[in-house]
């Protein structure tokens, strides 16, 4: 079995090839990158993987049989056009089985839902695809939080608008885990899973990163109005919109959903207790 792996050169493409490489060896993995070089330290042979070149892509996709597409990060408009492009040309280089990184949180009604539609879009694309398909809905990687945390000291606080809801928030390298059996493993075709762990609060994880960092934080509630002035402000119209989309998304309860890790990766997610004591013994290494 050969796979490729897009977005090789990015966090979640590069943890998925590190995890794939035991399972079917370093001869089989392929990573596809926009820019090859900036992949070249995983140590598997490199292709051309612009999402916008289809004809690129379908050279790149020759002699595999499974492609993880990993969503790309353009605007939703922009992005279902170049997953087709994947899509379109894992078929025409003979794939069999493509299998899709994609998103939870609200489907309408926040500044994120069109990135939301246009995974949904790109989800029923690969559904009508013809190829054997599992798709992902990833929860909401919990590392910006930790690597924000010396903003958060600054700030004295962790301030937005989630309120007192649950996020089923995940980690990178557990995705890659599941990713990794979803590619191999033929009992996850026609399967979609939500993939997060335990579902925290604001407050919940403001408990962690004051015991994993030493620190005080307190958590403050923002309203959805007041948040996104904040983050635009700070991070310009555009991100600043898309943030408080996400976290708008969290108030509503749009990504407190029944998690299907287990069954996608065989085993339980990491607890945040274990996530967060790895990061206190790091942190006095």
């Amino acid at each position: 079995m050969k796979v490729a792996i897009t977005s090789a050169s990015g966090h979640l493409g590069g943890e998925v090839v590190n995890a794939v490489l035991p399972i079917v060896g370093q001869e089989n993995v392929i990573g596809l990158a926009r820019t090859p070089s900036k992949a070249s330290s995983l140590g598997i042979e490199i292709r051309p993987g612009d999402y916008n070149s289809r004809s690129d892509l379908a050279s790149s996709l020759e002699g595999i049989d499974h492609v993880l597409l990993v969503s790309g990060m353009d605007a939703p408009e922009k992005r279902i056009e170049q997953h087709r492009n994947v899509i379109e040309a894992a078929k025409q280089a003979g794939a069999r089985k493509i299998v899709y990184t994609s998103i939870q949180g609200a489907e309408d009604g926040t500044a994120f839902s069109p990135v939301v539609q246009s995974n949904r879009q790109t989800e029923t694309d690969i559904r009508e695809s013809g190829l054997d398909w599992v798709i992902g809905r990833n929860g909401i990687y919990i590392e910006p939080d930790v690597e924000y945390i010396d903003n958060y000291k600054q700030r004295g606080e962790i301030a937005n608008c989630a309120g007192d809801r649950k996020c089923g928030y995940t980690t990178r390298p557990e995705l890659a885990f599941a990713y990794a059996k979803m590619l191999t493993e033929s009992k996850h075709n026609g399967q979609t899973y939500n993939l997060h762990g335990e579902a925290i609060t604001q407050q919940q994880l403001t408990d962690h990163l004051n015991d994993a960092f030493g620190t005080q934080l307190t958590f403050r509630s923002m309203s959805v109005e007041e948040y996104r002035d904040d983050r635009t402000q700070e991070l310009g119209e555009f991100l600043g919109n898309i943030i408080a989309g996400i976290y708008e998304g969290i108030r509503t309860g749009a990504v407190d959903n029944e998690s299907h890790f287990v069954k996608a990766a065989g085993r339980e997610h990491q607890s945040w207790e274990s996530y967060f004591d790895s990061l206190k013994s790091h942190s006095l290494a």
